[in-house]
């Protein structure tokens, strides 16, 4: 028999444990679908056609809306196809492309928070410099640099799964391409790979989300000093703090799911995984619009005209 050196096609098995029961996971999850792209295209419309949401602070929600649209759009289409007609299979480079995107992506999650962050302590900590540093080519400077930190870890680490052969097995307990799922499959060493992985664990999510906490730590601060005025421009920091504690527990709760492993079922890591990605994209635009004053009085005024259209 000729020895296969690397595998090119991969099978993506998550929840492979239930059987003849896994079609039945196409509805909740398609309904977590259609919410998601319905409440981010509500978010994204209200914000674009009302002028008076044409603030830094909307269009930072806006941009978050933009990633929670896109994100879902690069795995559940075809997670919902492999549900119900049982399509597992995928291509490598398939596989790298779409890792690239979901990481890429998902990275803007928590760099859109940090964003988020910093218009707030300008708003609360330096009110008189707030449209300066907020304009655009002053806050280009805090954009850029992090772009092109999430870009290249990014296609590091994808670049470098590339790399790898695969001479072994050929099944990914997942829905989707994740990083270390791929890795797992390697053979020979893969001590590059990890060490890349958690750097860029580290460089992003989690150096975003110290960022985050110094920044809040100082805002909450500011306002503690500055009386009841500070208290009232508090309230816009709550949605983001909701957010973030959300988008951190969700992160915390998959990524030890993976690395505690004895006595967890398999389909409860995939499950937390998944939900890792889908369920900030379903609750982000419906805590911005319920919560924020603004953005809730246009959304139920467009839905009511477009109900009185009807």
């Amino acid at each position: 028999m000729a020895n296969v050196s690397s595998h090119s096609h991969f099978i993506l098995n998550g929840f492979h444990e239930l059987g003849a029961l896994r079609p039945v996971l196409f509805f909740p999850f398609l309904i977590m679908f259609v919410l998601s792209l319905s409440a981010n295209s509500l978010l994204l419309y209200v914000i674009i056609s009302q002028r008076s949401l044409h603030s830094p602070m909307y269009i930072l929600i806006a941009g978050m809306a933009c990633v929670d649209l896109s994100l879902p759009l690069f795995f559940v289409p075809n997670m919902l196809l492999s549900f119900l007609f049982d399509w597992r299979g995928i291509s490598l480079i398939g596989c790298l492309v779409q890792m690239h995107f979901i990481h890429f992506v998902g990275a803007f999650q928590s760099t859109l928070l940090v964003w988020m962050a910093l218009d707030r302590y300008f708003a609360i900590c330096t009110p008189l410099y707030y449209h300066k540093r907020m304009a655009l080519p002053g806050f280009l400077k805090f954009v850029i640099p992090v772009m092109i930190r999430n870009f290249f870890l990014n296609t590091l680490m994808v670049s470098l799964a590339r790399t790898l052969s695969f001479c072994a097995a050929n099944v990914m307990n997942h829905c989707f391409c994740e990083h270390m799922a791929l890795v797992e499959l390697a053979c020979g060493s893969t001590a590059i790979n990890n060490l890349v992985g958690l750097l860029t664990a580290f460089l992003i999510p989690v150096a975003d989300f110290i960022f985050i906490a110094a920044s809040y730590v100082v805002i909450f601060s500011s306002v503690l000093s500055s009386g009841k005025a500070g208290v009232k421009a508090l309230h816009t920091c709550v949605t983001h703090i909701v957010v973030i504690t959300v988008s951190l527990t969700i992160a915390l709760v998959a990524f030890l799911s993976y690395r505690i492993r004895n006595g967890l079922p398999a389909a409860i890591r995939v499950f937390f995984s998944t939900m890792y990605l889908m369920f900030p994209s379903c609750f982000n635009p419906i805590i911005y619009g319920v919560r924020t004053t603004e953005i809730r009085q246009h959304i139920v005024r467009t839905l009511t005209w477009d109900h009185s259209k009807l």
